[in-house]
């Protein structure tokens, strides 16, 4: 685990310079809970499959999602701006892509640690905490196998319920994850799998309450749940 804060111009710019030497890059700027932000992510995502080989796919059938900035993740940090009050809480994220959620919810006052299977993900996380300014702590974590001892107080996690082999990890996931008492607050753009994911967690103890936005800032409006999970009573 790495503490990276946004404070040194000169190694900003050398990580930008790296990035740009591996990566088509594009920055999007963003307009969150009335602060403006600005992220890095990589400029086309399906690029990225010729660095996949066979055996490595094999082994993890994992896909590059976390070089682009899902919709879901827009809703979730807009959704923490304006409503959730995460200052002077501990939270996690997990699959957090180019850390858009987890910078917000730093910028609004969490501790955060930003997580994510990939190690290409954590440098833009890297990136773009100092970027925006705000200090947050990065781990690579395998939600199927979750070595990470500590216990939030939340848990963040946008668009991660696009395989069904990954429903049953989250759910156990969140459960090593949280502290009791703890939310986990999981922003879907109305997947197929959701509601089966839904029915695990119930299975497993937790009440759901659920908040619909929608995302208009691509080339058609896309409706996003944020799926509030917690132990008990809602």
């Amino acid at each position: 685990m790495t503490m990276k804060q946004g404070t040194c111009r000169p190694d900003l710019e050398q990580l930008y310079l790296e990035l740009a030497g591996e990566y088509d890059l594009s920055e999007t700027p963003c307009m969150i809970g009335g602060r403006s932000f600005s992220f890095l992510s990589v400029l086309d995502s399906y690029a990225l499959l010729d660095r996949i080989s066979p055996e490595e796919f094999v082994k993890d059938e994992q896909m590059p999602y976390w070089a682009e900035i899902w919709p879901s993740a827009i809703i979730l940090s807009s959704f923490i701006a304006g409503e959730l009050p995460v200052d002077g809480k501990r939270v996690v994220e997990i699959g957090a892509g180019v850390g858009v959620v987890s910078v917000t919810a730093a910028a609004h006052g969490a501790a955060v640690l930003a997580t994510d299977y990939s190690p290409e993900a954590l440098r833009f996380i890297h990136y773009n905490a100092r970027r925006n300014g705000v200090p947050l702590e990065t781990a690579r974590l395998d939600w199927r196998d979750v070595q990470c001892t500590e216990r939030f107080d939340m848990l963040f996690a946008a668009d991660v319920l696009y395989e069904r082999v990954n429903l049953l990890p989250i759910v156990m996931a969140i459960d090593k994850l949280l502290k009791p008492g703890g939310s986990a607050f999981i922003a879907d753009p109305r997947r197929r799998l959701a509601g089966q994911f839904l029915e695990l967690a119930g299975e497993n103890g937790y009440s759901i309450t659920a908040h619909t936005s929608d995302y208009g800032g691509g080339k058609q409006p896309v409706t996003v749940n944020i799926y509030r999970l917690k132990r008990g009573e809602a």
